[in-house]
């Protein structure tokens, strides 16, 4: 399925560009999301069209991701979970802990922007994790999981 890019796709290209996907990745991620359109004739001309508009859109989305990533750089965040008497973890603390955490220090994160590879936190102590802010901005930061007194 050939598609033309409307926004900037991690591992797949850039703002206006024609790109060749599996048709279900195209059917039911990109062209539903706002990310894509199909590539027929009407289209490419209408995005040629569009294509500085499109592009100033993406110039201002890196920009703010940009400010938010200066915002959080380097933070450390402490999460609070309840622990048994042998300090292990009754649970564990995710994407919306973390989210949580962040919107009682004011900082807006979205849980989608959460990147945790090793899975949730199941034990106390400091973690780092991702956020990841725009396909060309990932901002480390530290979890650091104490117990809930």
């Amino acid at each position: 399925m050939n598609v033309i890019l409307l926004d900037k796709v991690e591992n797949l290209g850039a703002v206006g560009d024609l790109v060749t996907v599996k048709s279900g990745y195209g059917r039911n991620y990109l062209i539903p999301s706002g990310k894509a359109a199909l590539a027929t004739p009407a289209n490419i001309k209408e995005i040629e069209l569009r294509r500085d508009e499109l592009e100033k859109q993406a110039a201002q989305e890196l920009s703010n991701a940009e400010s938010r990533a200066e915002l959080i750089k380097g933070m450390e965040l402490i999460i609070p979970a309840n622990v048994t008497a042998e300090e292990k973890l009754y649970g564990s603390v995710g994407p919306v802990d973390i989210t949580n955490g962040f919107e009682k220090v004011g900082v807006e994160i979205s849980k989608s922007e959460i990147r945790m590879p090793d899975g949730p936190i199941q034990e106390i102590g400091e973690f780092n994790i991702d956020v990841h802010l725009h396909a060309d901005i990932d901002v480390e930061i530290k979890i650091i999981v104490v117990p809930d007194q």
